[in-house]
Parts: structure tokens; sequence; C-alpha cells
């Protein structure tokens, strides 16, 4: 019993001390808390499938008490936002490729005569089916509207049908849209990973220090620390891209080297964060944790899994420091849309911005936190 003392003694001295050291250094007691409370939060705001907010358009070509009726409805619901009235539908496409509606609802002249003669009233849904499941839902919310509303009008159901057209995506499979946005968010995993680690290995070896005494300036060092991870970033997203190519069939409507323009461009600047946090972090075990702390949030708040118009309002504004947002839009926009150069140019600028910003802050670091 007295051995058996000792040992169990022993093994809680050792817990005791892991436990003294975990907490006896503030940044550790911060990793401890923050990225759970602030990962809490984003999953409960951020990730959601709920459909809380869809923009649409409307072209009422009847004008009708039956259709303003319908659109009232449609309005009342709490979760179809009118962004815009249109005068022709030949404006609706422009509405949706641009990403300022999802749904484009176009209800034709003769509406109200099909209704009153005992006919079904057509409306026609257009989908934007780069988000899958925002689509199929608000699809199904618009059909439950119009068929209850017919009902009124009829005393049965049947008396409004509703035909659907998805763009970009005709089947709304959800695999589309999650695959084509991995090309940028899966090679953002290993990119950023892989450039957190590069200056605090260096700094555990003891090499970095050695390597600031060389005739090197800062921007010659940040140079040879960025093109390594950029490279691996853009053959990671290379081998997503064959894998959705020709092992999934799904069809690429856009310009190959317009995509690796953005590729180049978005993995520059998540470089750029990584840089910053290697040089920020102390060891690789810091390097490690950051990054992740960086990452998870970045995912969530990308619109990769759920639209960033379902997200609260303070967390829309915080995506446009999210460089992964643009590279996922971008992405999807040329992949599925066949988007050019002047369809997604602004993404572009948030991404010089993030890599402006923090290119410069990861080369001030490198001599002023690690000298």
């Amino acid at each position: 019993m007295e051995q058996i003392r000792y040992f169990l003694s022993q093994i809680l001295f050792l817990i005791g001390k892991e436990f003294l050291a975990l907490l006896k250094d503030r940044s550790s007691r911060v990793i401890l808390v923050a990225p759970v409370f602030m990962q809490c939060l984003l999953f409960g705001y951020a990730a959601t499938y709920d459909l809380t907010s869809a923009p649409y358009v409307v072209y009422d070509g009847s004008r009708s008490r039956e259709s303003t009726e319908l659109m009232r409805r449609i309005d009342a619901s709490g979760i179809f936002v009118r962004e815009a009235t249109l005068d022709s539908p030949s404006q609706v496409p422009e509405m949706i490729t641009s990403s300022a509606a999802s749904i484009a609802i176009c209800i034709p002249p003769g509406f109200a005569e099909d209704i009153a003669t005992g006919g079904s009233g057509v409306i026609e849904l257009i989908l934007d089916g780069r988000n899958s499941v925002t689509a199929g839902m608000a699809s199904a919310y618009i059909a439950s509207i119009a068929a209850r509303f017919g009902a009124q009008l009829r005393g049965s159901g049947g008396a409004v049908a509703v035909q659907v057209r998805a763009w970009f995506n005709e089947n709304l499979d959800s695999r589309w849209t999650i695959l084509v946005g991995l090309i940028a968010a899966l090679a953002m995993l290993q990119t950023l990973m892989t450039a957190a680690f590069s200056v605090a290995r260096e700094r555990e070896q003891g090499t970095f220090d050695q390597l600031l005494v060389t005739p090197l300036v800062p921007w010659q060092i940040l140079i040879g620390k960025a093109l390594p991870p950029i490279m691996v970033g853009l053959l990671q997203s290379t081998i997503i891209f064959l894998v959705i190519r020709f092992w999934f069939g799904i069809p690429m409507a856009g310009s190959l080297p317009l995509l690796y323009l953005v590729l180049l461009v978005f993995n520059c600047a998540t470089v750029g964060i990584g840089l910053s946090i290697s040089a920020f972090a102390l060891t690789m075990q810091q390097a490690m944790l950051y990054a992740f702390f960086a990452a998870v949030p970045m995912m969530l708040l990308s619109g990769i899994f759920s639209p960033v118009h379902n997200m609260a309002e303070v967390l829309q504004w915080l995506t446009f420091a999210n460089p992964l947002r643009f590279g996922v839009d971008a992405v999807r926009r040329i992949y599925l849309e066949g988007a050019g150069l002047e369809q997604v140019w602004f993404d572009f600028v948030p991404l010089f911005c993030v890599m402006s910003v923090f290119m410069p802050l990861a080369a001030w670091l490198f001599r002023n936190r690690l000298s």
C-alpha cells in the first residue's frame, strides 16, 4: 500500500507541476479560455442553416390585386427582404449574378386573368444555385406561401403554381457549392499553418537570430519565407481542383487563368496573416494555437457553409476583414457562374487590403519582435 500511495503521490505532484506551468504563463491562460468563448459565439451566430434573411427582387408584370396581395404576404413573412422592384425581366440576370439578390420572382402579365378564368396563375422563381441550401429553403417557403394564397382564392390548392429555375447549379446540388468553395478554404488551412510554423520553428531552433544578422533586409527575409507557403497553397488548390473537376465531374464555366490569379492574391493575403502569427509567437506550440484560433473564425465567417446575410449584423461587418470570404466568393463565381474580371474585381480589393496590412506587419515583427 505504501508503494501505491508513493506512486500515486508522484503522479499527483507531476499533475500539479503541469497545471502550474500551464497557468503561470499569461498567454497560456488566455488561450485556454478565449478561443473556446469566441468559437462558441461564432458557431451560435454564424454557423446556422436557418433561413432568416433572403434578399430578393420582383418583377410584377400583372400589377393586379392578386399579385400585390401575394407579394405582400411574401414581404410579411419576415424572411424575404425586397431589394428592388424591377421594371423588366431583363434586369433579373444582373441582380442574380452580382449577388445583389439570391431570389428573383417574376409574375407574368396574365397572372390575374388566369386565376379569374379558373386556371392556375403561374409565377416564375429564379434561384441563385451557388448557395444551394439557401436556394432550396427559399423555394420551399415561397411555394408554401403561394399554395396558402391559392387555397384562399379558390377554396382549394392549385390556384397559384410556382415554376422554379436554379442558375449556376441547376439541380441545387449542395456538393457543387461546398466542394468548389474548398478550392480556397482547404488551401487556406495548409497555407496558414505552413506560414505560421515558418519563423516559429527557426526561433525554437535558434537559427532565426543568425538570419537576422546577415546582410539580408527584412523584406528579403519576408519574400523568402512567403514564397514557399504560397506555392504550397497553389499546389493544394490544384489538387482540389483536379479532384472536383475530374473525379466529381463538376464542370467549370469560367477562366482558369483568372481562377489562379484569384488564388495567388488570396494565398498572398493568407501567408501575410500566417507570417505575422509566426513572428509574434514565441514557440511552435503557440504558433499552432494562434493559427487554429485564426482559422476557425475565418472558416465560419467565409460563407462557405452558411450565407453571410444570415449572420448577425456585427458578424457581417467582421467578414470584410476575412480574406477567405472573398476568396470563396470569387472562386465560386468564376467556377460555377463563369464570371470575368469585371464581375469579380471587387473581391480583389479586400484581399489586397489584407495583404498590404499583414505583409508589412510581418516584416516589422521580423526585426522588432525577434531581434
